[in-house]
Formats: C-alpha cells, sequence, structure tokens
C-alpha cells in the first residue's frame, strides 16, 4: 500500500489546491515521493489550512514551483510502478478527494481506487480489542493524529505540516499497529508500546 498525506489551502478539494504530496510504498519504504507546487489559477485559500502546514501567500504563488497539474503527474508516474497502490493514511478520504477533484479539473484519465486503509479504524480497532474504549469527544472518537501518535509511543508530529513528514509518521504508526514493530530507523529510539507487541491485529 501507499501512505499518503497530502497538505491543502482548505478542507475543500473543489475550492482549495493542494500544495504537497507525500508519500512513501509501504512494502519498500525507502521508496518515497515529496514534491510542492504553486496551487491552481484562483484557489480559495482559508487562513487556518496555512497555520497547519506553514505556508504563507507568496510561497503558494511561486513561479519557480512546478504547477499543480506536473506534480500530480509525476506522483501517478511514480505510484504507477508500485505493485500495490492502496492508498493508506489518516482520514485518507480528505487526499483521495483532492487527489480525484484534481483529476477532475486537469481532465487526467486515472484511477486510484476505491477501496483504502485509513489509520483511524486501525487504531479505533485496536482499542476495542485491548478492552479500551477510544477516547470519546463530543460524541465521536477523539483519535486525532496526535493521540494516535501517542497511543503508539511516537511524538506528535512536527509544526507545521508537512506531507512527507505526514507520510512517515503515519506508516510508521500503521507498522506497530498491524505488525507491533517499527517501520522506519528515524523512529528506532521511540520503542513499541509492549501492548501493541503482543496484542497483534
Amino acid at each position: 500500500m501507499v501512505v499518503l498525506d497530502v497538505e491543502t489551502t482548505g478542507l475543500n478539494p473543489i475550492k482549495h489546491s493542494i500544495v504537497e504530496i507525500g508519500a512513501l510504498d509501504f512494502n519498500n519504504p525507502s521508496n518515497e515521493f515529496y514534491q510542492k507546487c504553486k496551487v491552481f489559477e484562483g484557489a480559495e485559500v482559508d487562513p487556518m489550512a496555512l497555520k497547519v502546514n506553514g505556508y504563507d501567500n507568496s510561497q503558494l504563488l511561486d513561479s519557480n514551483r512546478i504547477g499543480l497539474k506536473e506534480m500530480v503527474l509525476k506522483f501517478i508516474e511514480w505510484i504507477d510502478k508500485i505493485n500495490d497502490r492502496t492508498i493508506a493514511g489518516h482520514n485518507v478520504d480528505f487526499d483521495i478527494n483532492f487527489l480525484n477533484q484534481t483529476l477532475i479539473r486537469y481532465n487526467i484519465k486515472y484511477n486510484f481506487g476505491w477501496r483504502k486503509v485509513d489509520q483511524h479504524t486501525l487504531v479505533y480497532t485496536n482499542h476495542l480489542k485491548n478492552g479500551k474504549s477510544p477516547p470519546i469527544k463530543n460524541g465521536f472518537s477523539n483519535l486525532d493524529g496526535d493521540n494516535i501518535m501517542r497511543y503508539v509511543g511516537l511524538p506528535e508530529e512536527p509544526k507545521p505540516h508537512t506531507g512527507i513528514n505526514g507520510a512517515k509518521f503515519e506508516a510508521e504508526a500503521m507498522s506497530r499497529l498491524i505488525y507491533g514493530k517499527g517501520l522506519l530507523k528515524e523512529f528506532d529510539s521511540f520503542e513499541v508500546s509492549k501492548e501493541l507487541i503482543k496484542n497483534q491485529i
């Protein structure tokens, strides 16, 4: 599977634009994709999104960066070489919806598939398997990215967020949840909890 994380100018895939794509091949994690781009013309920008990813307006329109269409084509070229292209990530429908809307915008014929692996589902079911109640806020799961990282023994993802950091942290968390062991050497200093080692999914 391909662990994916995009950074965007907001939450609406029609009005807002992708600004970064970070991804890695879970079965071959040294195989990474990371690219930044300028936004499409007329893209709306939510200031709250920029607080998350650290961008400013000048960077979004930087003429030295490739365009969104070119970046997505490069991503397709990269992902096409991977045998299992099932998309995975945290709340990964968000990332997939942005990719699919970009395909529509530029009339690019490509299929990212219908099935995906969502990190939230993995950690939610892990709580249940271990006899724990997932944290709830306002009646819904409160297993956000930071809570998930703490659960698997990792620090919170550095801020501002980047696409490649997101993909790496999510892939590492998934490996700990699925296999009870780490995936990436850069996280070796963070111990996998004994509970995850003992109770693999």
